[in-house]
């Protein structure tokens, strides 16, 4: 069964929400972000916590008592599942460097790394390591490879990979050490857009195969 989530201080202004699971976390912060309360400053959503900022002039007493009752009943919480950010999807060439490792591995063909890879809908948990990259959990993934042994200097912007139990898209050209197994066009960073990132914690991605046939 799973815990209930725990609301803990962090520093003078803000407390830490704590949840047991992926995706809670990231549906719990586009559910504070879609309906921000008054007392909510900002929030930054990670794997399994959502730090909440509460506005200036509020206690962090009022801002526990805000959070406490938008997780009080099982009701709300599972509202916090309907809740789920926009679906994205992303087409892409799986012509990743890595793909007959990543096959090896699980003992899949390429089709069928492929076809596991883009017939589930996947969650962004949270956004880290580079803007725009965006960490995506699936309760039906069953990948959970690890990374290389050795990263490369420079991954290049498109990227589709994957390490662990995650996927994601490279935003932009930089080092990394994912297993490569395709390349998109998509955008995940534009300053000219608003927001800049495609992703953000909640918003469920589809990938389809653009090579299909």
């Amino acid at each position: 069964m799973t815990a209930a989530p725990r609301i803990l201080p962090a520093g003078d202004r803000a407390l830490l929400v704590e949840f047991d699971a992926a995706p809670s976390s990231a549906l719990f912060a586009h559910h504070l972000a879609a309906q921000p309360p008054a007392e909510v400053a900002d929030l930054v959503a990670a794997e399994h916590t959502v730090l909440v900022v509460a506005t200036p002039g509020t206690s962090r007493s009022a801002l526990r008592d805000v959070l406490a009752d938008r997780l009080h009943t099982r009701g709300r919480q599972n509202d916090l599942f309907e809740l789920a950010g926009e679906e994205v999807t992303i087409g892409v060439h799986y012509d990743g460097a890595d793909l007959d490792d990543v096959a090896r591995i699980t003992g899949l063909t390429r089709t069928q790394v492929i076809a596991a890879h883009t017939n589930i809908t996947w969650t962004c948990s949270f956004i880290g390591f580079a803007p725009g990259f965006g960490y995506l959990t699936s309760p039906e993934n069953p990948f959970d490879l690890p990374r290389r042994a050795q990263s490369r200097p420079q991954v290049p912007a498109g990227a589709v990979a994957l390490a662990g139990k995650y996927s994601a898209v490279y935003p932009r050209s930089s080092p990394g050490g994912w297993q490569l197994i395709g390349t998109t066009e998509t955008p995940l960073w534009n300053l000219e857009a608003s927001p800049p990132s495609l992703l953000r914690a909640g918003t469920s991605v589809r990938f389809t195969d653009l090579d299909a046939r």
